[in-house]
């Protein structure tokens, strides 16, 4: 009993703040709970710029706006601790789930942010990772006011799993990217008029970024890596105009060699496809025209992401490990140097194209 009555005094000690060497408990309703982080170089060192999202307080949940914090310091670790001795509110990192890059943060290297979400007991790996293209990513979580920019960011990418947007990319996708291929591929972001639009991709290589796949290349990293893309394709024939959407995508690399040399890189992608309008209901005849004409503009965005792709050294698609699966022992006589190879092999093309409806 004497120990139960010891055990009671000591909680209501913690709870009512009666030991001066003891924290006082913060309520809920004192925290602020970071949904976005934006990360840009500052100097020698780092800004951070994070929003909460909407917020609602009391029982009835009255709408709040968001709360817009900024810090800066010589290390990630450190703008994290300064924002946290600027509010007002108790800063908890455990609920961002958006993560953007500045433009020339990217440019600098990504690894030791990526790295620090590694290992950081309230961040982690899970959130979804933005590179912000032509501004800051200070200025892309601005952008949104109010509101924030946790629900546009939310929409990109629930539209990017259901294809009708650029693929999203998670933080540890991307850190495991680099630390298997020395490269990886994520979507970028531009703030335009109160808003976030898509900007294509930014190729990361070497942790660092080394360039934008804008437009048909953009399309075709997508195909690379086996996504729809978010685009209805147009097809004009003398006597009818029909637009047609890419539904399933399965693209196979295989490499040839001269005993333990690669002397080609080989990508097959078929293609399956429906009929999404059309003046008049094709025949025979002019579905196969149709599919002809889309083997044509496949084959253009492969052929355009690989030409920019091989000019960086940079597999960001991952075709080098996909065609080792059929030649796994000469595949370990190359894979380190892969990079090069990538760069100076032929890379061919073979598309076939098949539209329902």
């Amino acid at each position: 009993m004497r120990r139960a009555a010891l055990a009671l005094l000591c909680l209501c000690l913690l709870l009512s703040g009666g030991c001066g060497s003891l924290p006082r408990a913060r309520e809920m309703g004192d925290m602020a709970l970071l949904r976005t982080m934006g990360v840009d170089a500052a100097g020698d060192g780092v800004e951070i710029t994070a929003s909460t999202g909407p917020r609602a307080r009391g029982l009835a949940g009255e709408g709040e706006p968001s709360v817009l914090l900024s810090a800066g310091g010589e290390s990630l670790s450190g703008a994290c601790l300064a924002m946290q001795q600027m509010s007002d509110s108790y800063v908890f990192f455990g609920y961002v789930d958006q993560l953007l890059l500045g433009e020339e943060l990217a440019r600098s290297g990504v690894q030791p942010v990526l790295d620090y979400f590694a290992r950081d007991r309230e961040l982690g790996l899970g959130a979804q990772l933005w590179l912000i293209r032509g501004a800051s990513a200070g200025q892309a979580v601005a952008c949104g006011g109010e509101e924030g920019v946790d629900a546009r960011l939310s929409t990109l990418r629930t539209d990017g799993e259901m294809g009708t947007a650029a693929v999203p990319r998670s933080a540890g996708e991307v850190w495991a990217g680099l630390l298997e291929q020395g490269c990886a591929f994520v979507p970028a972001l531009s703030p335009e008029e109160g808003t976030l639009v898509q900007r294509g991709y930014g190729v990361l290589r070497d942790g660092r970024l080394a360039g934008w796949l804008d437009g048909l290349a953009a399309r075709g990293l997508e195909l690379l890596a086996e996504r729809a893309p978010a685009e209805i394709l147009t097809v004009r024939l003398p006597e009818n105009t029909l637009s047609v959407k890419i539904t399933g995508v399965r693209t196979r690399p295989s490499l040839a060699f001269q005993g333990e040399r690669p002397v080609g890189l080989e990508v097959a992608c078929q293609v399956e496809a429906e009929l999404t309008e059309y003046r008049q209901r094709p025949g025979a005849a002019q579905l196969r025209q149709v599919q002809e004409m889309l083997e044509g503009q496949v084959r253009t965005r492969l052929e355009r992401a690989l030409e920019q792709l091989k000019a960086w050294g940079a597999d960001c698609a991952g075709l080098g490990p996909r065609a080792a699966l059929t030649h796994p022992g000469k595949w370990r006589h190359i894979q380190d140097q892969w990079d090069w190879w990538f760069e100076e092999l032929d890379a061919q093309t073979a598309v076939e194209v098949t539209v329902h409806g």
